[in-house]
C-alpha cells in the first residue's frame, strides 16, 4: 500500500495561468493513491516501449524547436529537456550531461517509452497531464523508488485554438537542483510551444481560458433542453432518442463529440423529456486552479431531490477532481432513500466530453451509456440553415431572411467550431441587417481552409473575395475589375479554394 505522504511536502504550487494557489500536497497524495490503484510497482519502473514516435505533428515540430533553442542555452547544465504527447509518451530528449543521460536510460526515461501515471506512477509529466496544470515532483514525492534520484518539473501544452491537451514539456534533473527554476523554465517552454503552434497554423481566434461556472437551466428560455429546435436531422434526433432511453433507465450518460456540437443541449432536451418537473443545473469545468471552489459550489446539489446535473467538459478536469467528484456522487447516491416502490435510488446526472477515452478514469467507471453527438458538418445543410434562422431570430426577436447566396455559403462551409461558430457569425450578421447576404458574412467562409497561404496568396485571395462580395457582381465582372480573364479567375479561385457566393 502507498505510504502516507506526510513527508514535508513543498509549499503550495501556483497554477500556470493566474497565480492562484493550488495545494501541491493534495494533488501528490491523490496521485499516489491513483498509482496504487493502477498497480504500479513501488520499487522500479516497468518499461512500456511504444516504438518509434510520430514526428509529423505541429505540436512535435513546435516543441522540438522550442526545446532545441532552450537546450542551446542550458547545454552545460545537468538537466534533460523532454516533450511528451498527451498519453505520456516521451517524444524527444535534450541534454548535454552524459552522466544524467545514462542514468535516465536506466529508468527508461527516454524517447519511445511511456511515462504516464498509469505506467510509472507519480512523476512530473504524468501528474501534469493528469491534472492539466504545472506540476513539480521532487525526489521523495515520486511513487516509484527508482525515480527518487530526480526532481521533475512539467507543464501541459494546450492548443490555444481548441483548448485540447497536446502533451507536456518536462525538465528533469538531479534531486539536489533548484526546483523553482525548473518549473519556471518548463512554464516558459510550454507557453512558447503553444504560441508557436498558433502562429504556424494561422489559426482562428484564440478561445478564452475556461473559467467554468454553474447555472440553472430555466424552462422556456434559450438554454439546453427548452426553447430549442426540435425538427432537425435524423442524426440529431437519433442521438436524442438514445439519450432519452438511457436517462429513463436511470443510467449515467456521457454525450461525446467535438466542442460546440450541442452536447449539453442534447442532454438538456433529454432530461427535460424524462424529468419534466426537475430543475437542471449545468456545471462547466473551469481552469484547473479554480476546480476546488467550483466543486464546493455545486456538488452538494447532487444529493437534492428533483435535481438533475449536467457536468460539461469532464475531460478537462484534473484527475484529483475527478476522484473527488466520483466520491461525492457515490456518497450522494447512498444518502438517497429507497423509493416507496422499492426501486433502488438513482442520481440524475450526465456528462459531456470530446472523447470517452479522455474522461478521467474515476468518472469513466461510472458512465453506463455513451451517446455520440454529430458534428455540424455531418448533419447536412438543412440543419445548418434551421440553426442559422433560429440564431438570427433570437438575435432580432423576429424573423430574419437569408439570400440564396448566403445560404449556399453557410451550407458549403465545414464549421470547424460547429454550432458555436455558426451562432457567433449569424448573431453578428443579424445585428446589421434584416436580410443576411454574403457581404454580411466573414470572408473566411468562402476562402481556403486548412492550407497555409503565402503572403502573396493571402493578398490575392482577399482581393478576389472583396470583389465577389460586392452586391450584384458576377464572377465575370469581378474578373474584369481585377484585370483577369474569366478562365484565369476561375483557375485562381480553384487554387485558393474560394467558393463562389453567386
Amino acid at each position: 500500500m502507498a505510504p502516507n505522504l506526510d513527508i514535508g511536502l513543498p509549499t503550495p504550487m501556483r497554477g500556470p495561468h493566474d497565480g492562484q494557489v493550488v495545494s501541491a500536497a493534495k494533488r501528490v497524495q491523490a496521485s499516489w493513491q491513483r498509482s496504487e490503484d493502477y498497480g504500479v510497482s513501488a520499487e522500479t519502473v516497468d518499461p512500456v516501449w511504444a516504438g518509434s514516435v510520430a514526428t509529423d505533428s505541429l505540436f512535435f515540430q513546435c516543441g522540438q524547436d522550442v526545446l532545441s533553442g532552450l537546450h542551446g542555452i542550458l547545454a552545460n547544465e545537468p538537466v534533460s529537456l523532454m516533450l511528451t504527447d498527451a498519453d505520456g509518451l516521451v517524444l524527444n530528449r535534450f541534454s548535454g550531461d552524459t552522466s544524467l543521460l545514462r542514468a535516465l536510460d536506466k529508468v527508461h526515461l527516454a524517447p519511445g517509452f511511456a511515462f504516464s501515471e498509469r505506467v510509472a506512477g507519480t512523476n512530473g509529466m504524468g501528474l501534469a497531464l493528469a491534472d492539466r496544470t504545472a506540476s513539480l515532483v521532487r525526489a521523495e514525492e515520486h511513487y516509484t523508488a527508482s525515480l527518487r534520484t530526480y526532481t521533475c518539473a512539467a507543464v501541459p501544452v494546450l492548443d490555444l485554438r481548441s483548448g485540447r491537451l497536446e502533451g507536456s514539456v518536462n525538465i528533469t534533473t538531479w534531486s539536489r537542483s533548484s526546483p523553482e527554476l525548473l518549473l519556471a523554465l518548463a512554464q516558459s517552454a510550454a507557453s512558447n510551444t503553444s504560441a508557436l503552434m498558433l502562429a504556424r497554423s494561422q489559426g482562428r481566434t484564440v478561445k478564452p481560458e475556461a473559467r467554468g461556472g454553474v447555472f440553472r437551466v430555466q424552462r422556456g428560455g434559450l438554454e439546453p433542453g427548452s426553447g430549442t429546435l426540435r425538427d432537425l436531422s435524423s442524426m440529431w434526433t437519433g442521438a436524442l432518442i438514445q439519450a432519452v432511453h438511457a436517462l429513463a433507465a436511470g443510467r449515467v450518460l456521457a454525450a461525446v463529440g467535438e466542442h460546440g456540437t450541442g452536447r449539453a443541449t442534447l442532454l438538456g432536451q433529454a432530461l427535460r423529456q424524462v424529468h419534466p418537473t426537475s430543475r437542471i443545473l449545468c456545471a462547466a469545468a473551469p481552469a484547473p486552479e479554480d476546480v476546488d471552489a467550483w466543486l464546493s459550489l455545486w456538488v452538494p446539489e447532487l444529493s437534492k431531490p428533483e435535481t438533475a446535473v449536467i457536468v460539461e467538459n469532464v475531460d478537462r478536469l484534473p484527475a484529483w477532481a475527478a476522484q473527488e467528484l466520483q466520491a461525492h456522487a457515490l456518497g450522494a447516491l447512498q444518502s438517497r432513500p429507497v423509493s416507496t416502490a422499492g426501486t433502488p435510488p438513482v442520481l440524475v446526472w450526465a456528462v459531456t466530453a470530446e472523447e470517452f477515452d479522455a474522461i478521467p478514469q474515476p468518472l469513466a467507471a461510472l458512465v453506463e451509456t455513451v451517446v455520440p453527438v454529430p458534428a455540424l458538418r455531418e448533419r447536412g445543410g438543412a440543419d445548418i440553415l434551421s440553426l442559422a434562422r433560429y440564431a438570427a431570430r433570437q438575435t432580432r426577436l423576429r424573423e430574419v431572411d437569408f439570400t440564396p447566396a448566403a445560404e449556399r455559403v453557410l451550407t458549403a462551409y465545414d464549421w470547424p467550431d460547429n454550432i458555436d461558430e455558426l451562432f457567433r457569425i449569424v448573431h453578428t450578421a443579424a445585428l446589421r441587417t434584416d436580410t443576411i447576404d454574403v457581404r454580411h458574412l466573414p470572408s473566411a467562409l468562402i476562402g481556403p481552409r486548412g492550407r497555409h497561404l503565402t503572403r502573396m496568396e493571402s493578398i490575392e485571395r482577399d482581393e478576389i473575395i472583396r470583389c465577389l462580395l460586392r452586391p450584384g457582381i458576377t464572377v465575370g465582372a469581378a474578373a474584369a475589375e481585377l484585370g483577369l480573364s474569366r478562365a484565369t479567375i476561375y483557375r485562381r479561385m480553384a487554387r485558393l479554394e474560394i467558393v463562389s457566393p453567386k
